[in-house]
């Protein structure tokens, strides 16, 4: 069910980003010939005006079919008929809805409350913090047992000791679950989690190898509690946080392209449509805030990747823009066709790579 509803959450940030295009083609006067959701064949298609809707079966992407795009037209109201600048929009507006839906998704989730660390800075205060496990490390004992991300600390007991968190009048109570954990590291330590408000029991030992030089767990606590904003603190929260999302995207996206030109990009760090429909379901699966912050970050991430000025994406297609603005005519449609198939090309081997990665991880 959770790999259904992010296959859902995917679709419906491309519609959102061809949704961009279309809005801002309408806007200024271009015709536009079918608006896509998924890549034929078609399930469902509806002529409206002057404009075809379809809904088809391959729900990998999307387009919108805007009339001259692909060459020169004589048609006042073909996309190459207007000036550069209303091009460069019609483009620029698919990149900036994602960015608009990210921001809007945030505020309406700090509206309705957000999971957040009792460290939180910024507006508001974080209320009802629990001792919440935010990492499971891989191959520890923690992970053995079952324990995952989200799960709320109530009770720890060994064959000695016994701690009763719900009895503690304090928000400050993952250092209280960790000294207890490290003082009773030679001992198996019996757990009873909170998850999704059901009880689970855990048996586990610390044990060597995890960390260096001490037995763990292989958990990370925080105190997490509920984030809950006004409306107009919402808004700015939102900003923040998706100016900071996008600033550290894209610090990570600029070390990766050095990286691929100096031939040391670490690729197996990347996730391609395999890896992220694993990662993102699973986050689907641990709740609203998880949701919340997985479809503000591929939005973002959406928004970021065409920006590139690679050939075949949104990025490329401003860079022919500008370069026509510059020898003051358009591009050879040959010249046009063939760096997109080269840049459409790149991508498709990109993402065969790092889809061999996701499924190397997933198997070993």
């Amino acid at each position: 069910m959770a790999i259904f509803l992010f296959i859902v959450i995917l679709v419906v940030l491309v519609w959102v980003h061809e949704l961009g295009h279309f809005s801002a083609a309408k806007l200024f006067g271009i015709r536009v010939d079918e608006f896509a959701i998924g890549f034929p064949p078609r399930l469902l298609t509806v002529k409206w005006g002057e404009t075809r809707y379809s809904f088809n079966l391959l729900l990998i992407g999307g387009y919108v079919s805007i009339h001259g795009e692909s060459g020169e037209s004589h048609d006042p109201r073909a996309f190459t008929a207007k000036s550069r600048p209303v091009q460069a929009a019609v483009i620029v507006a698919g990149i900036l809805f994602n960015v608009i839906f990210a921001w809007g998704v945030l505020a309406a989730g700090y509206m309705a409350g957000l999971q957040m660390g009792v460290e939180h800075q910024g507006f508001g205060q974080v209320t009802n913090a629990r001792p919440t496990i935010v990492n499971v490390m891989p191959g520890s004992p923690a992970e053995a047992a079952g324990i995952k991300p989200g799960d709320v600390v109530e009770q720890m007991q060994t064959a000695t000791d016994s701690f009763d968190l719900r009895t503690l009048n304090t928000d400050r109570q993952a250092g209280i679950v960790h000294d207890f954990l490290v003082a009773h590291e030679n001992q198996s330590v019996g757990l009873v989690v909170d998850r999704g408000g059901e009880e689970k029991d855990f048996i586990v030992k610390a044990k060597e190898g995890i960390v260096p030089d001490r037995k763990v767990l292989g958990v990370e606590l925080d105190d997490v509690g509920i984030l809950r904003l006004p409306p107009h603190l919402a808004v700015l929260q939102a900003g923040i946080v998706a100016k900071n999302i996008l600033w550290a995207e894209a610090t990570g996206l600029g070390g990766l392209v050095k990286g691929l030109f100096a031939g040391g990009a670490d690729l197996t760090q990347v996730s391609g449509p395999i890896g992220i429909v694993s990662i993102g379901s699973g986050l689907v699966s641990q709740g609203f805030s998880s949701t919340v912050t997985i479809i503000a970050l591929i939005s973002l991430n959406l928004a970021l990747i065409n920006v590139l000025p690679i050939p075949g994406l949104d990025g490329g297609r401003l860079l022919f823009i500008a370069i026509e603005s510059i020898i003051r005519r358009p591009i050879s449609p040959r010249w046009a066709t063939g760096f997109t198939l080269v840049g459409f090309a790149a991508l498709i081997i990109l993402m065969l790579l790092v889809s061999f990665n996701d499924i190397a991880k997933l198997i070993g």
